[in-house]
């Protein structure tokens, strides 16, 4: 293979602080000679991949998106469910299939482009779709996505593992968060500039970038130089789940931790009736979309540093306290919509609100994913984790459907309500976790 520029060479070992690029850990010699263009090639594709998600996030574009063209309430509870089962459930199955593979990039390709399209899809019933149909179609557009996400995200990972060595991985996924970050904020800010129009062609042209974000993630891995990997190993997804039902019922700690993971989901279903629910209150005016992505964008920023060390300390703690803040971000949503004044007629209480939930949301994240992997051991960890997301994925889609008719029944306000008590039960729940760590 070719090597190195010496100018590149040098711009990786900035940016990472290595003193020499061809020292690696647990890749090949001709994965760490590529190395350093691999590195640029994986920051171009998470940066893509980053930029398409915020541009077409199922917990605010969205939402947005049905309001504006007038679909039934219901099928916002909807958005979240899909496109997280879409990409937990079929994981087991995919992971054996990839195994086979001696090059896995493919497979994130496949995903990248399928995405891509999915995104242009929206893009034009952005433009076309109302009322029920139009919300329908969306929905179909979305499990799709949702599906080509889950290829993409278990190859991105195996791929990562074998061009990218240990300690050098986290600061390619720093450096990504940190420009797509700040690409993120500028988007919003833009968008309140555009505060007295209308949505319809500026979400178009969200969900166009969103395209493109997926298309530009498409192409750098198919550019990454991977190695052939071996092909054998592969466990059957259907010994996989009976040893991981086996576990559920034997290992109480475990079964306690996803009644506390289910509960928990209410921060997830909460957060786009929130974006809704400002919407409406506000108007459908694109600037206030503009303030939730910039609210949004900085409490992400926020939220890491503020739960990461505390989850070392105790990770049920943090399930706690998120659990507990996520509860209080419903019932003041739902709160300053029953109050009188103007100033309950404007987007900024709601986005305050929603920018919490995002921190509160981010440390349940966190949280369960650090008690889940302290919790196994190092033989059934991989277990451990692939059943915890399974379960999360169908309980996504069950509890979303219920949350879908509630939505229907006792609308935005009320159904908050019903989350908030999710989520306080969540944090009980989590309370009685004992320690792992």
């Amino acid at each position: 293979m070719a090597s190195t520029p010496i100018s590149q060479s040098r711009f990786y070992e900035w940016l990472t602080g290595d003193e020499d690029s061809r020292l690696c850990k647990d890749i090949s010699d001709e994965a760490c000679n590529e190395q350093p263009g691999n590195f640029f090639r994986h920051l171009a594709a998470s940066l893509g991949n980053k930029l398409a998600d915020e541009f077409s996030s199922a917990r605010l574009v969205l939402p947005w998106l049905l309001g504006v063209i007038g679909a039934p309430l219901w099928m916002v509870g909807l958005l979240v469910p899909i496109r997280e089962a879409g990409s937990l459930l079929p994981q087991v199955f995919i992971a054996g299939f990839i195994r086979h593979m001696p090059q896995r990039k493919w497979v994130w390709v496949i995903g990248g482009v399928l995405q891509a399209l999915c995104a242009g899809a929206l893009a034009l019933l952005a433009l076309t779709g109302s009322g029920g149909l139009g919300g329908a179609l969306v929905l179909i557009v979305l499990v799709v996505l949702s599906l080509a996400r889950g290829l993409s995200s278990i190859a991105t990972k195996d791929v990562l593992g074998k061009t990218i060595a240990k300690q050098r991985r986290g600061n390619l996924m720093g450096w990504s968060g940190s420009v797509a970050g700040a690409m993120t904020l500028l988007a919003g800010g833009v968008l309140m500039l555009f505060d007295d129009r209308h949505g319809e062609t500026v979400l178009a042209i969200l969900l166009a970038i969103a395209a493109l974000g997926w298309a530009i993630n498409a192409a750098c891995a198919a550019a990454i130089r991977e190695d052939r990997g071996a092909t054998e190993g592969g466990e059957n997804a259907w010994d996989s789940i009976r040893q991981g039902l086996e576990l559920l019922r034997q290992d109480r700690t475990f079964l306690h931790f996803n009644l506390a993971r289910a509960l928990l989901l209410s921060s997830a279903l909460a957060l786009p009736y929130i974006a809704l629910l400002g919407q409406r209150q506000s108007g459908e005016d694109l600037g206030g979309l503009g303030v939730l992505i910039v609210i949004s964008g900085l409490a992400s920023m926020l939220a890491s540093p503020f739960w990461g060390k505390r989850a070392d300390i105790s990770s049920h703690k943090v399930m706690r306290d998120a659990g507990a803040m996520a509860g209080l971000c419903c019932l003041t949503a739902a709160g300053i919509a029953w109050m009188p004044g103007d100033w309950t007629r404007t987007i900024w209480p709601f986005a305050l609100v929603y920018g919490v939930l995002v921190i509160a949301h981010a440390g349940i994240r966190l949280g369960r994913k650090t008690y889940v992997v302290d919790m196994a051991g190092r033989d059934d960890r991989a277990l451990y984790v692939a059943l915890s997301n399974t379960l999360t994925g169908l309980l996504m889609l069950i509890v979303g459907a219920i949350i879908g008719v509630l939505a229907q029944w006792l609308g935005s306000t009320g159904l908050l309500l019903v989350l908030s008590l999710c989520a306080f039960a969540a944090s009980v729940t989590a309370q009685r976790l004992p320690q792992v760590e």
